[in-house]
C-alpha cells in the first residue's frame, strides 16, 4: 500500500479501540479506498497503522474524521515511503515544554494577563510577531535575572513525550534542533533536559543583572526557523522530504509546510488548518508513531 492512515488515541487512556479502528476502515472503504484486510497496531489502544490506496490522503483524513465524529483520536494520512525522517526541528514554548515562558515571566511583575493576551494574538497571527516580541520584553525591563533561573526551575516543564520524541530519533539517526521565538536561556537548558543536538533563539538583554527590556537583534522569527529548517537539512545532505518540523504557533507555520512531515502540535486554528498532519489527543510519542515507529521502538 502507497499509503497509511495512522489513528493514535491518548497514551494516558487507551483510548484507541477496535470498534473505532473498524469504524475507520469502513469510511477508507466507504470512500472509495482499496484498503489493508487488518490493522497494524503500533502501540495497542494507542497507535495503529491502516493501508490504503486509490484515495487522496486528505479525503481520506476527513472521510474517517467524520465517520469518528467526536471520538478523542488523532488521525493523518501519509506516504508510506520515505516515512521515518532524518532531521527534527521543533518549537520549544507550548510544544516541546508546557508553558509560554514570556508569559511566566511577566507573572512574576503582575502582568502575566496582559503579555499573554500579546503572546495569544500573535501566535494566532493576528499581529506581527517581531514588533509583539519587543512589545513584551519592553513589559519586563528591570526584573532581577535571577527571575528567570526562577521560572525555568519552577515552572518549565517537559511536554509529556518530548524526550522520549528526540531521544529515539536520535538513536535512529536523526539530529535533531529546537529552534524558538523565545529566548536562549531556556533553550539552552530546554534543549539539554529533552536531549536536542543544539538549540537556536533569541536573547534578552541583561545589564548589570537586570533585563534591560531589549531583545538583541536581529529577532529571530517565522523566516528564521524556516531556514533553520532548510539549513539544517542542507548541511546533512537531506532533502526536505526526509525532515519533520513541529510547532503550535503562526510563527511555526512556514517550517511546518516545508517539511516532508509538518505537525501542528495542539496548535492555533491557523497552523492546524495549515498542516498536513495535526495532533490534538496525543501526546509527542504521536510523532513518533506517525513515522511508523513502535511502541518497542521508543527509546529515552
Amino acid at each position: 500500500m502507497e499509503h497509511v492512515l495512522c489513528l493514535i488515541g491518548n497514551p494516558a487512556g487507551a483510548s484507541l479501540g477496535e470498534t473505532v479502528v473498524q469504524q475507520a476502515h469502513a469510511a477508507l472503504a466507504a470512500a472509495g479506498a482499496e484498503t489493508a484486510s487488518t490493522a497494524d497496531w503500533l502501540d495497542p489502544g494507542i497507535a495503529c497503522d491502516l493501508g490504503f490506496d486509490g484515495l487522496a490522503p486528505a479525503t481520506a483524513v476527513e472521510s474517517v474524521r467524520q465517520a469518528l465524529a467526536d471520538a478523542p483520536v488523532d488521525i493523518v494520512a501519509l506516504p508510506t515511503r520515505g516515512r521515518r525522517k532524518k532531521l527534527l526541528v521543533a518549537d520549544m514554548d507550548s510544544t516541546i515544554i508546557t508553558v509560554e515562558c514570556i508569559d511566566e515571566l511577566a507573572d512574576f511583575v503582575g502582568l502575566k494577563r496582559e503579555v499573554a493576551a500579546i503572546t495569544e494574538r500573535a501566535m494566532r497571527g493576528e499581529i506581527d510577531f517581531k514588533a509583539a516580541l519587543r512589545e513584551r520584553a519592553a513589559m519586563l525591563a528591570g526584573m532581577d535575572e535571577a527571575v528567570l533561573h526562577r521560572v525555568f526551575e519552577e515552572r518549565v516543564r517537559l511536554t509529556p513525550g518530548a524526550r522520549r520524541l528526540v531521544m529515539t530519533m536520535r538513536a535512529d539517526g536523526a539530529y535533531t534542533v529546537l529552534v524558538s521565538g523565545g529566548f536562549s536561556f531556556f533553550t539552552s537548558r530546554v534543549h539539554q533536559a529533552a536531549g536536542f543536538h543544539r538549540d537556536h533563539a533569541n536573547i534578552l538583554e541583561v545589564a548589570g543583572g537586570k533585563l534591560t527590556g531589549r531583545v538583541v537583534e536581529p529577532i529571530l522569527d517565522a523566516g528564521v526557523k524556516l531556514a533553520t529548517l532548510r539549513e539544517s537539512a542542507a548541511r546533512r545532505n537531506l532533502t526536505l522530504h526526509e525532515t519533520l518540523a513541529v510547532g503550535d504557533g503562526a510563527n511555526d507555520l512556514p517550517m511546518i509546510e516545508a517539511a516532508g512531515l509538518g505537525v501542528a502540535y495542539r496548535a492555533k486554528p491557523k497552523v492546524a488548518a495549515g498542516a498536513a498532519a495535526r495532533i490534538e489527543h496525543g501526546d509527542l510519542t504521536a510523532l513518533l508513531y506517525l513515522q511508523g515507529y513502535r511502541r518497542r521502538d521508543f527509546a529515552g
